[in-house]
Order: structure tokens, then sequence, then C-alpha cells
């Protein structure tokens, strides 16, 4: 029988099965990170607003150490990929193995320098006098947990490089679930306030590191990869991820910035903020699901040596990007009354929070291409150029965000100026995508 010749349409669904593939179990694993916060901030927002206003400047700082090294995620993933679409999948793993003793080394460095600098930092973003107490016991006590959420990101990127996404899915779940009851346990049932939520995260952090160890050296063993560490390989991953670290720290930086304004604003306004910005990591992690199928496939694509796979499977994710966003829009819209009042039953909370709501829902359309274009320049290793781009969007920013107090508009203002951080993005990242720089093929750039 004579194969049926391929068209436009058929080469959409077999990417279309692909991204769903992996998107879909990816998503679930992502929403874990903001849904751990989003349950923190659910917990301790019925202890009271200072108490929320606390925790949302300790949880910006804590996302800040955590997420400047998310390059052990995504730089592992595209080097795995590549690996994988050219048929090596022992030296695949023993990359990733390199990306895990390094994720070690970086927590235990991160531990010694943030628990005796941990009330420095929370002055630094303003914190008032009612909030900083709450804030310094949060941020000491989840600061032991970084460690352990280093080793979830690199073996995490393991993993998608493998082009499994199903088994992070697995260990959020349990995290997740770990992670609400041992809040609701602590903080109410042993009457620990704050510190009981900070604890339920650390426990539940330690728990999926262990399990992600378990699965990632078992697949080491029956591969015949090293478990050892390797000096020449983990120096190697980190001197792929610092491009990443750049784009990262400059992304944090915008996240800081909008904080420490919020905080400045007043109580009211930085709970507001901490609750949208919760909200806006959820959506932004859903978009992202989209992008960490595109650094999966096209990393594959270009290991294997198909450029066209790799534009083909780049121009069906900013479809998807696009559509993901508008109904994320709609959705925030929708459920906006639903969702508040888990959050605060503070009147004043709820007046600064609906119209900035409705800033996050227009502007979702944009951050779903942003977020995919994204993952098909990291998985491409295109690192460099997202580092520059990055700073570009950082230097846009700041003096805009800067000047909401003093010409006013409020938390309102604050997010039209992260709206214009993405809009900056997406121009940058398309052109980029557009003259076709990123296609690199072969096992390694």
């Amino acid at each position: 029988m004579t194969q049926a010749p391929a068209t436009p349409k058929n080469g959409r669904r077999r990417h279309d099965r692909e991204i769903v593939a992996l998107a879909v179990p990816a998503f679930g694993a992502l929403v874990a990170e903001p849904l751990f916060v989003m349950v923190d901030s659910a917990v301790v927002g019925h202890l009271g607003t200072p108490q929320l206003a606390g925790l949302g400047i300790a949880a910006a700082l804590l996302m800040t150490a955590v997420s400047i090294f998310v390059f052990l995620a995504y730089a592992t993933t595209a080097a795995v990929a590549r690996r994988v679409g050219a048929g090596d999948l022992p030296a695949a793993i023993r990359q990733g193995m390199d990306g895990i003793w390094l994720a070690l080394l970086l927590g235990a460095a991160v531990v010694a320098l943030a628990i005796p600098t941990a009330p420095w930092l929370v002055d630094v973003f303003g914190a008032s006098d009612t909030a900083a107490p709450y804030a310094i016991t949060y941020l000491r006590i989840s600061i032991l947990g970084i460690p352990a959420m280093l080793v979830v990101l690199a073996a995490t990127g393991v993993l998608r490089g493998l082009q499994d996404t199903r088994t992070p899915l697995y260990v959020a779940i349990g995290g997740f679930t770990a992670n609400a009851v041992l809040n609701v346990t602590l903080v109410y049932g042993a009457g620990l306030g704050i510190a009981g939520s900070a604890w339920g995260t650390v426990i539940a952090q330690v728990g999926m590191a262990a399990a992600y160890l378990v699965v990632v050296i078992r697949g080491a063993r029956k591969h015949g990869a090293s478990l050892r560490p390797d000096a020449a390989g983990i120096r190697a991953s980190a001197r792929a991820g610092v491009p990443l670290l750049i784009r990262t720290l400059s992304l944090r930086a915008v996240l800081m910035i909008a904080t420490a304004v919020a905080a400045r604003l007043g109580d009211v306004d930085i709970a507001a903020h901490q609750i949208i910005l919760s909200l806006w990591s959820l959506t932004a992690f859903a978009l992202d699901a989209i992008a960490i199928a595109g650094q999966a496939i096209i990393g594959r694509y270009l290991g294997a040596n198909d450029e066209k796979g790799a534009r083909e499977a780049c121009r069906r994710m900013v479809e998807w990007g696009i559509g993901c966003g508008i109904v994320l829009g709609v959705l925030i819209v929708l459920a906006r009354p639903l969702f508040i009042p888990l959050f605060t039953s503070d009147p004043s909370v709820k007046d600064a929070l609906l119209p900035a709501l409705l800033v996050v829902a227009v502007s979702q359309p944009i951050a779903g291409v942003v977020f995919v274009l994204d993952g098909v320049l990291m998985g491409a290793g295109d690192g460099r150029y997202l580092a520059w781009a990055m700073l570009v969007t950082l230097a846009v920013f700041a003096p805009v965000a800067l000047l909401v107090p003093t010409l006013g508009g409020g938390l309102t203002a604050l997010w039209w100026a992260m709206t214009l951080m993405m809009a900056v993005r997406l121009i940058t990242l398309w052109l980029r995508t557009r003259s076709g720089r990123w296609i690199v093929t072969g096992a390694t750039r």
C-alpha cells in the first residue's frame, strides 16, 4: 500500500499530538509551584493582613532564590533532548546527573548566605513594622527547603529532556497534597501560625526531591550512566547555564521591583499584589506548559538534524499560545468573584484587586506568545540572546515601575507597567524567531 503524502493538516495534527502529550502533564507539574504559594496565601491570609503582607514579601524573595537557578531545568531539558534526538541516551542521562550535583552545591550556598541576611533582605523590600516579623520568620524557615527545590528543578529537566512529563506530574500532585495538609495541620492544628506554613512547605519540598532522585537514579543504573559527581561535567553545566542565569536574574529583578513598589504603596496594596502575583504565576506556569513541550520537542528535532520539523513545531506552538492566552484571560474575568474570597475578607484589599485583575486578563494573549517563544529559544540552546533580550526588557520596565508611586494610579498602574514588560519581551523574542538564527542542528549546539 502506498503511504499517503504528508500534508500541512497532517503535520499540524502530528505536532498537536506531541504538544498535548508533553504539555498537559507539564501543566500539572508546573502549576504545583504557584499552587504551593497560593495554598500558603489562602491559609495565612485568614490569620490577618499583616501576616499575608509578610508572606508576600518572603514568598517573592524565596521565588527569586529558587527561580534564578531555573536554568537547572531549562538548560538540562534542551541538552538532554538534543542527545535523545541524536540517539545517545546514556550521555543524555549523564549530563542530567551533572546538573543534579550542581543543584546540590548551589542549594547549600544559598542556604548559607540567605539565613543570616534574612532581616536585611526583608528591610530592602520596604516591609512595614507590622509585616516584617512575619516575613523574617517565614523566610528563615523556608530557606531550608531550597536545596530540595533545586534538585527538583534539575531532575525535572532530565525527565523533560527524555520526553517524560508524566513523572513530574505525579510527583507534583503528591507534593501539593502534602503541602496543603501540612499547612492546615501545622498552622491551625498545631497553632504554629505563619511558621507552620513555612515548615509544611519545606517538608513537602524535601519529599518531592527524594521522589525525583529515586526515579533518576533508577534510570541512570538501567542505562549504565555514572552516578558519581564529575567536576568537568559540573563545570560545563554551570557554564551552559550562565546566559539563562542572566536572563532569569533580569526577570526576577522585574518581579522584585514590582513587589517593592507594591510594598511602598502600603499593606493593603502589597497584600492585594501578593494575591494577584500568585494568580499571575499560576497562569504563567500554565502557559509555560506549552513552552516546556517546546523545549523538549525543539531540542529533539534539532538533535536529529530536522530543521523543517523544528520550524513547523514552533509555528504551531505559537498558535497554541495565543489560543490558551485568550482562554485564560476570559477565565480570570469570569472567575474573579469566586477566587477572591478564598484569599481575603478585607474589603479594602478586594477593592484594590479588581481593576488590577482586569489588566492581568487583558495581557494573557501577549503572555501566551511570550512564553512559547521563550521555550522555543531555550530548546534551541539560544541562551545568549535570551539574556540580552531580558536585559533590554528590564531597562525599559524599571523606570516606568519606579515612577508609579510618584505619578499615582496605585496597583492598577503597576500592573499596566507589567503588561508593558511583556510587550517588550514579545517584540524581542519575535524578532529573533523570525530571523532563523536560533536554528543550529546537531547533538550539541
